[in-house]
């Protein structure tokens, strides 16, 4: 009874909102959320982001399910990103708690990576096709062999980014993951970078839960409000133009993470 007095409505109402812009979106929740609570409710970075992972975790296991009923996982794609965040993550996590995760020096290196993974997002939005189009002719004279040392080298690399700030393996990954492999169908490596994100988030978390940054009356009062937001927010997407959103949403997050860099 003690723990549901302690669940805040306005947690439960930021997740709804944030819920709603990731089904309009598809960006990633902790692009969104956990600048919001950095920034508006003045939450610990670490406190935020090692809660934002596991709230990460748990709806992005609804999301794998999905793809992979659908067919639009590719597991070998999956397995090679796997390969370079787990280890990635589990160093990361182990400077965190050797170095003291509510240090000044931790808590800049948090807000610093956040506003820098913050910046990237929004540029993978904006600049996307561009990216694409600029890079399409020098990747397509790569080996397998090489597609499968870049595809590691994200993997770590998103292991650092979402271990450290909650975000990463959405709008980059997949951004990137385009460029290794055009001629993919973008549903499947849009369904094999949310079942890399499951397992990483989870895995994130459960060092972060281990260091004690998880907030779970936090993480429950998010889920209250996130999980419906997430459905209300998909089933509307179609009736909102992407062209609109996608500049407006970038902005924002260029904002916040040049505040947050700085």
């Amino acid at each position: 009874m003690e723990f549901l007095h302690s669940l805040n409505p306005l947690y439960s109402l930021s997740g709804l909102a944030i819920g709603a812009l990731v089904g309009f979106t598809g960006v990633g929740g902790g692009s969104l959320m956990t600048p919001v609570l950095v920034l508006l409710f003045g939450i610990h970075p670490a406190t935020a982001v090692g809660t934002d992972l596991l709230y990460a975790g748990l709806t992005k296991i609804s999301g794998t399910a999905v793809h992979r009923l659908k067919g639009s996982v590719d597991w070998r794609i999956t397995r090679r990103l796997a390969a370079g965040s787990a280890p990635a993550a589990a160093l990361t996590l182990i400077g965190l708690a050797y170095f003291g995760h509510d240090s000044k020096a931790a808590n800049d290196v948090i807000t610093t990576t956040l506003g820098f993974a913050l910046i990237v997002t929004a540029a993978a939005l904006i600049f996307r096709a561009w990216l694409l189009a600029k890079v399409a002719g020098a990747l397509e004279k790569l080996n397998d062999s090489q597609i499968r040392l870049l595809t590691n080298l994200l993997g770590a690399a998103l292991g650092v980014l979402v271990s450290i700030s909650s975000v990463g393996a959405g709008a980059i990954g997949v951004t990137v993951l385009l460029m290794l492999y055009p001629k993919l169908p973008t549903v499947k490596i849009v369904g094999s970078d949310i079942a890399h994100a499951a397992p990483l988030t989870l895995i994130a978390g459960a060092g972060h839960w281990f260091l004690g940054t998880i907030d779970w009356s936090l993480l429950v009062s998010l889920l209250i409000g996130s999980i419906p937001g997430i459905a209300i927010g998909s089933q509307l997407a179609s009736r909102v133009p992407d062209r609109v959103l996608r500049p407006i949403l970038a902005g924002t997050l260029a904002i916040v993470g040049g505040r947050l860099a700085i």
